[in-house]
């Protein structure tokens, strides 16, 4: 992807000029229509930024993003050959 990576350090203002950053609904809809990628996960991070992941099971890029309170989303990270896992955890005593 041309325009991938963001960093999650940078403040809103600096984060807002960077061409891997825009208003969040322009961001989903490029990664859709320009990737095939669909949110797959959703988690909650410092400063109430809401950080996702999203990727493609045809093509299997994938592209982690990072949404600022001000709905302002970055792109942080990308790639290739997405696998979705269901590990389990380790029994309790194991220290594997």
């Amino acid at each position: 992807m041309p325009f991938l990576i963001a960093a999650l350090a940078a403040n809103g203002a600096a984060a807002q000029t960077r061409q891997s950053c825009g208003p969040r609904e322009v961001v989903v809809e490029r990664l859709a229509s320009g990737y095939g990628e669909t949110r797959q996960s959703i988690g909650l991070g410092t400063n109430n930024q809401l950080v996702e992941v999203f990727a493609s099971d045809e093509s299997g890029t994938w592209t982690i993003t990072v949404t600022m309170p001000s709905g302002i989303t970055c792109l942080v990270a990308s790639g290739q050959a997405f696998e979705e896992l269901a590990e389990a955890l380790p029994a309790e005593g194991n220290d594997a």
